[in-house]
């Protein structure tokens, strides 16, 4: 018997498009702060990306657990040159803090 709304850990996601929600990871100081004082790691996501998909992105792409997944949205500031008036585009960042023992390294040596 199939329920109506299932649980994040009986929904499956498509794998195509886990691999799609995750845009780029964000490496500013901030970010650094946040990564070495609560083991999260921040990353730009897709605009509807939702919490379960980016968990279960992490979890796929980077063999981690994933203990949560907090997400802002920041609107893009509206910049100009000289007489045209232009837009920077609006961002959803993720902040996902790993389980206790979890290590993601994004520089891309290894360990």
């Amino acid at each position: 018997m199939s329920r109506v709304n299932p649980t994040p850990a009986e929904r499956k996601f498509d794998e195509g498009r886990l691999m799609q929600v995750l845009v780029a990871p964000i490496v500013s100081e901030k970010a650094t702060h946040v990564a070495d004082k609560s083991n999260a790691v921040t990353f730009k996501v897709l605009q509807d990306a939702t919490k379960p998909e980016i968990k279960a992105a992490v979890e796929l792409m980077f063999k981690v657990e994933v203990k949560g997944v907090s997400v802002v949205n920041t609107k893009g500031k509206t910049k100009r040159f000289g007489r045209s008036v232009g837009r920077r585009d609006n961002v959803r960042k993720a902040y996902v803090t790993l389980k206790p023992g979890q290590e993601l390294n994004l520089s891309g040596e290894a360990a």
